[in-house]
């Protein structure tokens, strides 16, 4: 059923040509992906709905002067800083983790060149050459789904340090 997709298709290709730390390369990607679409979501529809909540619970309040009424204010917007900035953590381990475990599958390909290279007694390009490949494909794998994820990191951390800021200056004392 899916083979009949090509992009299914190429994927189970590049996963047997890139052995198996393409597999862990493409779940992590899997992952990263989904927690970026969760944070869109997040900041399209959640936050506009939380933050209009807690600056009218800010509003409705008579006191916002005193020591108290400060640290209220303030563990406000520490809250739904927390809820933007959830899951950014394993976030920024997946970016920075795709490349690494390319880098292992790399070894893991270049170690297969040397033991088939071993095993002939001889430098052979063609029993060399799947080595290779497969260690390409490990790196060529880890690389793209790591800068595929570099951007809306950033994008994440940096909103969420913004509309913090914004949310901050709206409560006024």
């Amino acid at each position: 059923m899916f083979e009949q997709i090509p992009l299914f298709r190429g994927i189970v290709e590049l996963a047997n040509d890139g052995g198996p730390f393409v597999v862990w390369i493409f779940l992590c990607g899997v992952l990263m992906w989904t927690l970026i679409l969760e944070r869109y979501w997040y900041f399209m529809r959640i936050l506009p709905r939380q933050a209009a909540e807690i600056k009218e619970q800010w509003h409705a309040r008579k006191d916002h002067t005193s020591w108290c009424a400060r640290q209220i204010r303030q563990a406000m917007i520490s809250r739904l800083n927390n809820s933007m900035t959830a899951g950014f953590p394993v976030l920024e381990v997946l970016v920075p983790m795709s490349p690494l475990l390319g880098l292992i599958g790399t070894v893991s390909g270049m170690l297969e060149v040397f033991d088939s290279m071993a095993l002939r007694g001889s430098a052979d390009a063609r029993s060399m050459a799947s080595g290779v490949s497969e260690a390409m494909i490990c790196t060529m794998t880890g690389l793209a789904v790591s800068i595929t994820g570099l951007w809306p990191v950033h994008y994440f951390r940096t909103r969420a340090v913004r509309e913090t800021e914004l949310l901050a200056d709206e409560f006024s004392f």
